[in-house]
C-alpha cells in the first residue's frame, strides 16, 4: 500500500502515474475532501480515507505532498500509527530542516528519504492549480532530486529511487545542502522577487490608477507569489534556508542595482545588452528544458518494474 497524503497537483499526478501498476494499493487523504473526492473520480487513488491515522497503518509507503508548514505537525499526528519498516518520503523544497525534524520524529524501524520532483517542462505555462492540474505524465522529461540521510537502509533508498523511476521520473541524488542551495535560487527567489514587486505597488501611491491599466507583465511576473503554498509555508521556507535565500537575495539586489545604474547613467548599449543577455538566457534554459538532454543517459540504463518492487520489500510480483 502507498499513501498520499496531499492530493494537490503533485500528490494527485504521483497517484495517476501509479495507476498501471494494479498491485499497487493507492490510499488517498486530504484535510480538503472535495480534493479528494476528485482524486478518486480522476484515478489518481484507489480510495480515500478521511482518518488520517487509519490511511497510514498498513502503508508500506507513505508520500507526505504537503506544503512545508504542515509537514511537521503531520508527522508528530502520524508517527504512533505508522508500520514497523514504513518508507516515509515527501515533496517539499527544503531537505536539510525536514531531515532534522524527521530522524527526531521517526519511530525505530521507519526510513526517510525526501524528494523533489521537477514538473514536465510542457506544462510550465498551465495556469491551473492543485488537484485539477494533476497529471500522469507530470514528471516525465523532468528529474526528481533525492536526498537520502545517512541513517536509510540501501533497500529504503533503492525503493525511492525505483518509485520516481516508475511514476516517469529520472532520479538524481543529491545531499540536502545540495538541494536547499538550489532550490533558494530555483524555487524560494521567485516568489520572492513576486512578493518585492507587490509590496512595491499595491497601494503604493498610483496605485490606483495602475490597477486599471496593469496587464500581462504585472500579471506573469507577480504569479510567483505564494498562491499555491501559502504565505505561512513560504516564510517557514525561506527561514529555515536562511543562509542560501540572503546570498541569492544579495546577488538579486546587485543585479537590480546595475541595471538601475546603467538607466540612470543612461547608457543605453549597457542597457541594451543586460536585456539581450537575460533574453537570451531564457530562451536557452527553456531549449534546455524541453530537450532534457541531460535525461538520456538515465533513460538507456536503468529500467525498473514493480516486479522489482514488490518482490524486494514486499514479497509479491505484480499481476499480469
Amino acid at each position: 500500500q502507498i499513501t498520499i497524503i496531499g492530493l494537490g497537483q503533485i500528490g494527485a499526478s504521483i497517484g495517476l502515474a501509479l495507476a498501471e501498476h494494479k498491485n499497487l494499493i493507492r490510499v488517498g487523504h486530504d484535510k480538503d475532501m472535495s480534493s479528494a473526492k476528485t482524486a478518486l473520480k480522476i484515478g489518481a487513488v484507489d480510495k480515500v480515507k478521511r482518518n488520517l491515522p487509519s490511511s497510514v497503518r498498513e502503508a508500506d509507503i507513505i508520500i507526505l505532498s504537503l506544503p512545508f508548514s504542515e509537514i511537521q505537525d503531520t508527522m508528530n499526528y502520524i508517527k504512533e500509527d505508522l508500520k514497523e519498516d514504513a518508507v516515509i518520503l515527501d515533496t517539499a523544497p527544503s531537505k536539510s530542516a525536514t531531515n532534522d525534524f524527521m530522524q527526531e520524529i521517526l519511530p525505530a524501524g521507519c526510513a526517510y528519504i525526501g524528494l523533489v520532483p521537477v514538473i514536465n517542462p510542457l506544462y510550465l505555462d498551465e495556469r491551473e492549480t492543485g488537484v485539477d492540474a494533476a497529471r500522469s505524465d507530470l514528471f516525465k522529461k523532468g528529474v526528481t532530486m533525492i536526498a537520502a540521510p545517512v541513517s536509510a537502509s540501501e533497500e529504503a533508498v533503492q525503493l525511492a529511487a525505483d518509485l520516481v523511476l516508475l511514476f516517469g521520473s529520472s532520479p538524481l541524488f543529491a545531499d540536502t545542502a545540495e538541494i536547499d542551495g538550489v532550490m533558494a535560487s530555483a524555487h524560494l527567489l521567485p516568489q520572492l522577487v513576486s512578493v518585492a514587486l507587490l509590496n512595491a505597488t499595491v497601494d503604493a501611491p498610483g496605485w490606483g490608477e495602475m490597477r486599471k491599466v496593469a496587464g500581462r507583465e504585472y500579471a506573469n511576473t507577480t504569479e510567483a507569489s505564494p498562491i499555491q503554498e501559502g504565505a505561512a509555508s513560504l516564510s517557514k521556507l525561506a527561514l529555515v534556508n536562511r543562509q542560501n535565500i540572503t546570498r541569492i537575495l544579495d546577488e538579486m539586489i546587485t543585479s537590480l542595482q546595475n541595471i538601475q545604474k546603467t538607466i540612470a547613467d543612461g547608457n543605453e548599449d549597457a542597457l541594451n545588452e543586460l536585456l539581450s543577455r537575460a533574453e537570451k538566457g531564457r530562451e536557452n534554459w527553456l531549449l534546455e528544458r524541453l530537450s532534457a538532454k541531460w535525461l538520456l543517459r538515465v533513460e538507456k540504463s536503468d529500467s525498473v518494474s514493480l516486479d522489482g518492487i514488490a518482490q524486494r520489500l514486499f514479497g509479491f510480483k505484480e499481476r499480469k
